[in-house]
């Protein structure tokens, strides 16, 4: 089973809450960071290049060095507050009327080395190298990681008598995402909810966070090597995550923009497709979206089309080999473009789903793209069925939305 323990949250007051939370560090790149930051805005610790005239390169060391600076002066203005003692946290987001409950806990290290915190993408080193950084420098886990887990009954029970009552912070983003944010200091509660977890949950999932999982993992075993008394309850040990019931998630797509067709005209092209797809333009209005699984959507030329793959192109009894963005890859990307590895390959592009595929549209009638291919969303069933296995989804298969906001809590190692 998994270890979870309450702590006590760095975190703004409720008053200037929605100056300080802010997207998580990945979504906006610098120059978005810098024309939405406020004065108080947690972009200023997450990604403090924006400080600097010109803005610098994020592994700057003055840059690591003015995160140090930033997140000590926003504790000693007042701008983040230590709560007085542990406590776990309900934090629910509403997006297109659904609403998600999950606990804000800290994980335990040994859950992540031991296979208990189940990944379902690799990470790249550089990345890693990072986060970890920034979780060593500062000596906390600066924004949460996100994980799913199998329902549970009490858990659930527990989660909606805590945010039955008046929330904490309460406010709607700039996409016009809710955030609800409630607090669980009851020590019965607390303990109930340690209990849940660590006798009847088996795993957590990440969802979102692979890399700053690992650079946590990695921070804490680095700590207990230079501790010649450690005990595994050590507060670095463990690390901030939001875990929701999978039940209450949805995977959107994650779609695909290629720069060139390879040297093939656009008739060859789709003559190429006919192989192993059914090739039919959409004759409808607007923009046609796949509504099941293997059905494809591309759009070429100023036109949509609806790509169907034919029979026995994929193998059904592989969790891998029957995902989309794997049929895609094989039969279209490497097959026909010559795009063997996604993570590298300069020529192709990734478009989270929540930008619509009016963004697959501009990118393509632009001209810095030649084609655009949206993709039927994965499910979390496949999701943890292929984490079970200990098998690795393709580079940018999911995308979870809404996105946890950070700023809401913050976790001291020490």
């Amino acid at each position: 089973m998994v270890r979870v323990k309450p702590f006590a949250a760095v975190r703004p007051p409720k008053e200037i809450v929605t100056e300080v939370a802010a997207p998580p560090y990945d979504v906006l790149n610098s120059e978005e960071a810098f024309r939405q930051a406020g004065e108080k805005s947690l972009l200023h610790i997450t990604k403090p290049e924006i400080d600097f005239d010109p803005i610098l390169e994020d592994h700057d060391q003055r840059v690591y060095d003015r995160a140090v600076k930033n997140f000590a002066s926003w504790q000693s203005r007042g701008w983040l507050v230590q709560d007085e003692k542990p406590c776990y946290y309900v934090y629910a987001q509403t997006m297109d009327g659904r609403t998600q409950y999950g606990l804000v806990l800290c994980a335990h290290t040994d859950d992540y080395a031991e296979g208990r915190i189940k990944k379902h993408e690799l990470t790249r080193k550089d990345k890693e190298d990072d986060r970890m950084v920034h979780v060593r420098i500062q000596n906390a886990n600066i924004e949460p990681v996100f994980f799913a887990y199998k329902d549970n009954a009490v858990l659930n029970e527990i989660v909606a008598k805590a945010s039955a009552g008046e929330p904490e912070y309460s406010f709607v983003d700039e996409n016009g995402f809710g955030h609800s944010f409630w607090v669980i200091s009851d020590d019965a509660v607390i303990d109930a909810i340690t209990k849940e977890f660590t006798t009847c949950v088996e795993a957590f999932y990440v969802a979102d966070g692979h890399h700053r999982t690992a650079a946590a993992a990695r921070v804490g075993a680095e700590k207990r090597a230079q501790n010649p008394n450690h005990t595994g309850n050590e507060e670095y040990n463990y690390f901030m995550a939001v875990c929701f019931p999978e039940s209450q998630l949805k995977i959107i797509d994650y779609n695909r923009v290629v720069k060139d067709l390879n040297g093939l005209s656009e008739e060859e092209f789709i003559k190429a497709l006919g192989e192993d797809f059914e090739v039919k333009p959409y004759e409808g209005e607007g923009q046609y979206r796949p509504d099941h699984l293997h059905n494809f959507s591309m759009y070429l030329g100023g036109r949509w089309y609806s790509l169907e793959t034919r029979a026995r192109r994929y193998d059904d009894t592989d969790p891998i080999g029957v995902l989309d963005v794997t049929v895609l890859s094989s039969l279209v990307l490497d097959k026909i473009l010559g795009i063997k590895d996604l993570r590298t390959d300069k020529r192709i592009d990734f478009v989270g789903g929540i930008r619509g595929l009016g963004e697959l549209e501009r990118r393509v009638d632009s001209g810095e793209m030649k084609v655009a291919f949206a993709l039927y969303p994965v499910s979390m069933k496949q999701l943890t069925d292929i984490a079970d296995s200990g098998k690795i989804m393709p580079p940018k298969t999911t995308w979870f939305e809404p996105k946890l906001r950070s700023g809401l809590a913050i976790h001291k190692l020490a």
